[in-house]
């Protein structure tokens, strides 16, 4: 039996649908992410934590942990994780089971309706042979994304307060809506928080460890046509969802999430609707390098141009909005972070990988907002998917991981590095 609370917590978690929505342009985004925030004001009241704020109109919570005795003096640490899910999948009527000592093969999900987790389309899976998965019905996500980081947390801050003996500083712990839309850190209080450095517990297997995101973009293209009578259509009609076909034909074809891994960015079309007369197409651009991004942006922009060029100006209109950076120049000098990190997960029988994020989290821009803020795992794999799972024991070890890092701060003793 585990000495943390962190999985029975997850599984009251997950059966909250939290999913974030964009088109909303509310905050937060979804109403029902209030519910798993309430629940966590409440938890953290009958836990002992102090300092207890919701911030009732955004949707976030942030909490203290007081500081051991002469500990006080010591940095104030903060972890972060995100409440809500992937609008991607539905996270509704989320129905978690645990497979117990999986044996690396298949799992059939739901033999009603043939869903089945078939080990030769996730293979990494397979690492976990004689470990317990906890997985879903197969007609929703998990919701470990981010809820296996918020459970993590609050079963260490459990464990912290009914163990004093354990020395620690000041902890801060902060809950954030919308992070799957890009809007997680907009409206996080970093003076509140008032933690001088933190990680956001949003990443996946146990060792992983990141310090590196994309920079990232939105853009919308929009392109106004002509609608005519098809039969009388020549040398009149515009059509909008042609043109649409014909700008993304501009884009280089392998700069494309589906030929790309490690470094390599790429332009994403995330959705395309329209007729005739308006069609609007959703990318996002995505690079490490931040001269390259800014040539994506430049890219995208120009082939908007080349199109008004070719059809009239006001033909393509394009959008483009910066949605974070990369953190590793933030993290640069705050090296102590992923030492620590990388330490604690060795001492906890993993293997440190540190990884660039193909993607992006909290941290990338409250790192931009002076608070310094890696990655770490989660426990958690196939995120924005059905076919989402997660790992008990790594789990675990990530809640150990917090408690150790807690530990390991708490003997610093002035603030700072």
């Amino acid at each position: 039996m585990s000495k943390f609370n962190t999985i029975d917590l997850f599984l009251q978690y997950v059966k909250i649908d939290t999913r974030s929505d964009e088109n909303t342009g509310a905050t937060p985004s979804t109403s029902k992410q209030h519910q798993l925030a309430e629940l966590l004001v409440r938890q953290l009241e009958e836990m002992g934590a102090e300092e207890i704020t919701y911030d009732r109109e955004h949707c976030y919570v942030y909490a203290s942990i007081p500081a051991s005795e002469g500990c006080e003096k010591a940095p104030v640490l903060g972890f972060i994780a995100h409440m809500d899910t992937s609008p991607a999948v539905s996270g509704a009527d989320v129905r978690p089971r645990i497979v117990e000592n999986y044996d690396g093969g298949d799992i059939v999900l739901n033999e009603k309706e043939n869903i089945v987790f078939q080990i030769a389309d996730f293979p990494e899976a397979a690492v976990h042979r004689g470990k317990d998965l906890i997985v879903t019905d197969g007609t929703t996500l998990l919701g470990a994304d981010d809820k296996a980081g918020v459970a993590e947390i609050m079963a260490a801050c459990e464990y912290l307060l009914a163990h004093k003996e354990i020395s620690h500083g000041r902890l801060r712990v902060g809950f954030t809506p919308d992070e799957e839309i890009g809007e997680g850190a907009d409206h996080f209080d970093v003076k509140l928080f008032g933690a001088d450095f933190a990680y956001t517990v949003d990443g996946g297997a146990f060792g992983e460890l990141e310090e590196e995101t994309f920079n990232a973009a939105a853009a919308k293209l929009t392109i106004n046509g002509r609608s005519v009578h098809p039969g009388s259509a020549k040398g009149k009609m515009i059509n909008a969802i042609l043109l649409a076909y014909e700008f993304h034909s501009l884009l280089p074809v392998f700069q494309n999430p589906m030929y790309t891994a490690g470094y390599e960015g790429f332009y994403h079309l995330d959705n395309l609707s329209g007729n005739v007369e308006k069609a609007v197409a959703d990318y996002i651009i995505r690079d490490h390098d931040r001269q390259k991004f800014e040539q994506k942006k430049q890219f995208f922009a120009q082939c908007a141009a080349f199109l008004n060029q070719k059809y009239g100006e006001g033909t393509a209109v394009a959008q483009i909005k910066d949605s974070y950076y990369n953190m590793k120049e933030v993290l640069a000098p705050h090296r102590h972070l992923i030492e620590n990190a990388s330490e604690a997960i060795c001492e906890l029988g993993g293997e440190p990988r540190i990884n660039p994020v193909r993607g992006g989290t909290d941290g990338a821009r409250l790192s931009y907002m002076g608070l310094p803020c890696p990655n770490l795992c989660t426990g958690g794999a196939n995120y924005h998917s059905r076919f989402e799972y997660a790992c008990v024991q790594d789990m675990e070890k990530t809640t150990a991981l917090l408690v150790m890092l807690a530990e390991k701060y708490g003997r610093v003793q002035e603030s700072g590095e």
